[in-house]
């Protein structure tokens, strides 16, 4: 992100994420899954209990990781919301209960069912917003930041995981060495997300990243993770379907050419950024001077003639 005052990242098609938000995937990408369960670690650090949180996108940021915070809130209100939030609506017919070995019904077991967030809009402050793996496809990120703290009770927080600028670094320079566009697109720095945060308004954002190495027997396997975890949004991409010759090619160049590991397997880097902040207390209003229209005039006039 050039500045923070960018409504988009500039290497981000906005047309082309808000297309693959709205895809439903099958499954949550087990990269996500991976990250989420990571960032559920991190709530260890939040002594603040939420009785009620919101779920973004759950599907795609990761089911397996939403269920890990449930869990940990079991007395809390849940909210879904956000691109495909209705797939991870349990079925009106799951109402859980537990069974004795002998086939005896108890009483149902307690969970909170969650509630979808209609038209993405959450019926009462929530206490935490979870966002994993979503951030960095939003098409308006300034506008998507700005509706979860609007969320927020005070004091609440958010939590959120994307994409950084060094992934796929290795496809990057690959793709500049032949003068193709870029392969993905540029995903915004820790630092430049944390800017942002304090920008509009929230408070004692805590931003960090680590770099993973994942390996791969061969390029097909690590083009299906690709297409998994997204699509090329960025704006310089090729400007249409590429064809099997250009496939072939694709793959041969990225077995030929991309780093290896001492056991022969292909490397690729992904950059995850983590980040929290909090909503702070409104701050009081700043005391209001009255002046009367008359003394402004006579203070120019002076001015005027000094």
């Amino acid at each position: 992100m050039d500045t923070p005052a960018a409504a988009t990242p500039p290497g981000l098609d906005p047309v082309a994420a808000a297309r693959w938000l709205r895809r439903v995937p099958p499954v949550s990408p087990w990269l996500h899954e991976w990250v989420g369960e990571r960032m559920a670690a991190r709530l260890d650090w939040i002594r603040r209990t939420p009785r009620a949180w919101l779920s973004w996108a759950p599907r795609l940021g990761g089911e397996q990781a939403h269920r890990l915070v449930a869990q940990r809130y079991g007395a809390a209100r849940v909210w879904l919301g956000g691109p495909g939030a209705a797939a991870s609506m349990p079925p009106a017919s799951a109402a859980r209960r537990r069974w004795w070995p002998w086939g005896r019904a108890a009483e149902p077991a307690p969970v909170t069912v969650p509630q979808l967030a209609a038209d993405g809009v959450v019926a009462e402050p929530v206490e935490l917003v979870w966002a994993n793996m979503v951030l960095h496809a939003a098409p308006q990120p300034r506008a998507l930041l700005r509706h979860w703290l609007d969320w927020l009770a005070v004091d609440g927080f958010l939590m959120l995981s994307c994409l950084g600028p060094d992934t796929a670094r290795e496809l990057r320079a690959l793709h500049a060495a032949h003068g193709w566009p870029p392969p993905a697109a540029d995903y915004v720095d820790m630092h430049d997300w944390g800017d942002l945060l304090v920008e509009l308004g929230y408070a004692e954002p805590v931003m960090d990243m680590e770099r993973l190495t994942l390996t791969y027997a061969d390029a097909r396997r690590l083009l299906e993770d690709l297409r998994a975890w997204g699509r090329n949004w960025h704006p310089g991409r090729h400007p249409a379907l590429r064809g099997r010759r250009w496939h072939v090619t694709w793959l041969a160049a990225v077995e030929r050419e991309l780093p290896r590991d001492a056991q022969g397997r292909l490397c690729l880097t992904v950059e995850v950024v983590y980040g929290h902040a909090f909503k702070p207390a409104p701050r009081a209003p700043s005391g209001e001077v009255t002046v009367p229209l008359q003394r402004l005039r006579e203070q120019l006039r002076q001015r005027a003639a000094g």
